[in-house]
């Protein structure tokens, strides 16, 4: 819509990856040559570990780019995969004849086989495993053991995690020592500094061919870095949403007012980052600490007062009876109730029901038990958290949705499907971008589907596409898809495995 206002020949601030947008800045270049080397060189496992939104994807879609014609790459964008999953992606990948019943210990050793062939003709294979920190202990189990893949004197397998900060946490367990023991290299992507940023976002201004002197001054800057805690993605959100506003009013400077316009039209979460994060999200971190314990104090000691009834009623001239002001008896904060994992969503997308009016507290209030209260708010917690996100997604994605909860309810657990698309539940407007796409380019949305997966208390997103009834349909099919939809590397899976 501003290209021309601009003098720009593309959008320059998408949050789709392009690598000729790659920015070497920020400490990125370095890594990037870090972890060529790193691969190329040595035998051990690489983990790269950064936030939401700091660019970890753009890291993984460059390296792909840059590393050496001797090297075959497998990338897996799925962390929702089973141990027998990824042996069967791989194989996959590698164009291997995999009988769909084989057992994994078949697939491991036609991996091993092929692995060797590869060797012996001077060729290596890396795989690059995006959302590690989401994988299912099986599968980092499983991966571990694909790293003891080697000949009499190397590694077959070179294997690199990209993951948020989470997967440090994962990998601290007691239980997965002996795979942190194979990491031999550790990069984090940290985020942009304000200096840094301004680099970025003329960078990003000339690759999408502007030539004029940079809209954004150092009030834009400092204001950008401040809301954006310096995540590549959310500077690419703000200043998409400057240049749009600017446009908008007619400028070509970003001023106040499009400053304004562009964060009032973010809502980025609030939760902080682990690491890195400025001085203002830790200071809004201590009083929320400080306001919570407050609360909790609060709750605390109205319930242990509540717990004393008659002590109350023998002292009349202290408390006296008042029907019209009188309290309805606090509930205590008790813990939350763990819920039992879900695989998939099967509940239909509905809008949020109409809030329940408050109940006017009376002298003849009922008591709610703690127990009941706290178990009925736990089973009000999930719905409410899906309705929530229900109304986040884009109406192509709604549409699928639907169609993949019925689809499931109905599907065979033999049946095959392709897995187009995997995506973090926090990031709804990827799947909807990713569907507009797929229609753009003629993937008939008929046989498109999306289900919702909860994993490790996280929600995920995937495409899938067909139905099939055996592992060769699916992989022949697989050839007849769009480029562009390929580009994302989509590989055939089974109901069953979805379902578990």
């Amino acid at each position: 819509m501003y290209l021309d206002h601009f003098g720009l020949y593309e959008a320059p601030f998408r949050i789709t990856p392009d690598t000729d947008f790659f920015f070497g800045g920020g400490n990125r270049g370095a890594t990037l040559d870090a972890l060529i080397y790193a691969i190329t060189h040595d035998e051990g496992i690489v983990k790269v570990s950064g936030e939401v939104g700091s660019g970890k994807t753009m890291l993984c879609r460059v390296l792909m780019d840059r590393l050496p014609q001797t090297v075959t790459i497998i990338y897996l964008a799925n962390p929702s995969l089973s141990r027998e999953d990824i042996l069967f992606a791989i194989a996959h990948e590698l164009r291997l004849e995999i009988a769909p019943d084989a057992r994994a210990a078949v697939v491991l050793r036609s991996l091993q086989d092929h692995l060797i062939k590869s060797y012996g003709e001077g060729r290596q294979v890396v795989v690059l495993i995006d959302e590690a920190h989401a994988m299912p202990t099986e599968t980092l189990e499983e991966i571990r053991l694909l790293s003891n893949l080697e000949s009499n004197r190397n590694k077959l397998l070179q294997l690199v995690l990209f993951g948020q900060p989470e997967l440090n946490e994962v990998l601290a367990r007691p239980n997965m020592r002996q795979l942190k023991e194979r990491v031999t290299h550790n990069f984090s992507l940290e985020p942009l500094v304000r200096d840094d940023i301004a680099s970025y976002l003329d960078f990003r201004l000339r690759a999408a061919g502007y030539k004029g002197p940079s809209p954004f001054d150092t009030k834009a800057i400092k204001t950008i870095a401040k809301i954006s805690q310096g995540l590549t993605r959310r500077v690419n959100i703000l200043a998409d949403k400057c240049l749009l506003a600017a446009f908008s009013s007619g400028r070509h400077h970003i001023g106040k007012s499009e400053l304004r316009a562009a964060v009032r039209d973010c809502d980025f979460s609030t939760a902080t980052m682990s690491s890195g994060g400025s001085g203002t999200a830790t200071k809004t971190r201590q009083w929320a600490t400080i306001a919570l314990a407050a609360l909790l104090g609060a709750a605390v000691m109205a319930w242990f007062f509540d717990q004393r009834p008659t002590v109350l009623s023998e002292q009349p001239a202290v408390v006296p009876p008042a029907p019209s002001q009188s309290i309805a008896p606090q509930q205590p904060i008790a813990p939350p109730q763990p819920t039992a994992p879900m695989a998939i969503s099967s509940q239909p997308i509905a809008s949020e029901p109409p809030p329940t009016p408050a109940a006017t507290p009376t002298a003849e209030a009922p008591q709610i038990s703690p127990t009941s209260a706290s178990s009925s708010q736990a089973q009000k917690a999930a719905p409410d958290a899906q309705d929530r996100a229900s109304e986040e997604l884009g109406q192509l994605t709604k549409l699928s949705l639907a169609a993949g909860i019925r689809w499931l309810e109905e599907a065979d657990n033999s049946s095959w499907f392709l897995q187009l698309l995997a995506s973090d539940g926090t990031q709804p407007d990827a799947v909807e971008a990713f569907l507009r796409r797929a229609k753009t380019v003629g993937l008939d949305l008929t046989k498109v589907r999306v289900y919702r997966a909860y994993i490790k208390d996280q929600t995920r997103l995937g495409v899938i596409y067909g139905d099939y009834e055996t592992r060769s349909a699916a992989s022949s099919d697989l050839k007849k898809l769009p480029n562009a939809i390929k580009g994302a590397r989509p590989f055939p899976r089974q109901v069953k495995q979805l379902r578990e």
